[in-house]
């Protein structure tokens, strides 16, 4: 094996692989051939998941295999062509599991204190002996580094505990984009047998309604304010919370966290009341993420609300919108891809300057683009 790399171009890369083989043996390969997949544009699935096809790789998640859903998750976040159709193979081999587990959005204002809540939450949901994981939806993080990022280190217990799982968004990426892998990264933790499955977004434009067309419940965590922070929030995010969880009522922030919790329940009375809830919802409820104050009520409500939803048929009907809504998102990525190569950008250019010309109006040109692409 050493003697076949030391031929290839990229030898000097290949240093650390070969005293991986020397050290390790015969499992070494698996890794160089992962590097070499990364640098040669190798398509076997083997190369990206360590010798491992589909089949195998679909029945260990099954069996709840944590590095094989992190190897899963890799592929799916691959752009690569060979690599998405794999992921689709993958996708379609999961989706008879039968499991389900309950889907929670949460989003909420910069210094609301996601993190000590997402951990406090997360570790009063694993002492129960439930498994979560936790998702992120941030296209900006290729920019910032992504909230979760930052606060993967700060939930300092919940990421060592064996029945949480937290992964970070995906960088370098469009909404769209972030929006499809983290979709796709729902349902692989759903089948490798995750029973709460919390979808975090950093509160920016369009992320918190991809968030809650992939959730069951939308939860809006915010902070003790008055009615300037009540004006504050948008009406489309207030429209789609189930549940507003005003966090940091302890100590001094008590009362101000009372007050805002009524404010918001008075504001929510205000809103059209929707099919899918019961009398009493969407409610506005106090919690102490720092103190675990309030958590087990919250976890409470929401059971209640999705038991709810169960029997009469909405969560069901939920779900199928939102299949209806991602094979839409599919198509539509689908013909935007086809418009990013290369060949589709120089026709553009061309047809753009016999627009710009007047040869053409935008719309004929339009036409003849997508029926060339």
């Amino acid at each position: 094996m050493a003697k076949i790399l030391k031929s290839h171009r990229l030898w000097p890369a290949f240093r650390l692989s070969i005293w991986t083989i020397k050290k390790h043996g015969a499992r070494a390969p698996v890794w160089t051939f992962a590097f070499l997949a990364r640098h040669e544009g190798a398509t076997q699935t083997t190369f990206l998941a360590g010798r491992m096809d589909i089949t195998e790789l679909s029945d260990r998640i099954i069996a709840g295999d944590r590095r094989a859903l992190a190897r899963a998750i890799t592929l799916i976040e691959s752009g690569r062509a060979d690599h998405r159709a794999q992921a689709a193979d993958l996708m379609e081999a999961l989706k008879d599991t039968g499991r389900e587990a309950m889907r929670i959005g949460l989003s909420g204002t910069p210094g609301v204190g996601k993190s000590t809540f997402i951990e406090s939450f997360g570790m009063m949901l694993t002492a129960q002996g439930l498994r979560v994981a936790v998702l992120a939806v941030d296209p900006s993080s290729a920019r910032s580094g992504g909230s979760i990022l930052g606060d993967k280190t700060r939930m300092e217990h919940l990421s060592r505990d064996p029945n949480a799982f937290i992964r970070p968004s995906p960088s370098r990426s469009h909404l769209g984009g972030v929006a499809r892998r983290t979709r796709e990264t729902v349902a692989l933790c759903e089948a490798a047998g995750f029973d709460v499955v919390l979808i975090e977004t950093v509160g920016v434009g369009q992320s918190e309604t991809v968030v809650a067309e992939m959730s069951d419940l939308f939860i809006l965590l915010l902070a003790p304010g008055g009615g300037d922070e009540l004006q504050g929030v948008k009406r489309g995010i207030m429209e789609m919370a189930d549940i507003i969880l005003v966090n940091k009522a302890d100590g001094d922030l008590k009362p101000a966290a009372m007050r805002t919790r009524s404010d918001y329940a008075g504001a929510l009375r205000l809103l059209r009341k929707r099919p899918q809830d019961p009398e009493g919802f969407p409610k506005a409820m106090t919690v102490s993420a720092l103190q675990e104050d309030g958590l087990q009520t919250a976890w409470d409500e929401m059971q209640a609300l999705v038991d709810w939803r169960r029997t009469e048929r909405h969560f069901a009907a939920r779900r199928a919108a939102q299949a209806r809504y991602w094979f839409g998102e599919e198509v539509r990525q689908a013909l935007l891809a086809r418009l990013e190569t290369a060949e589709a950008r120089a026709l553009m250019e061309d047809y753009a300057a016999r627009v710009a010309r007047g040869d053409l109006t935008p719309a004929v040109a339009a036409a003849q683009v997508l029926d060339r692409v």
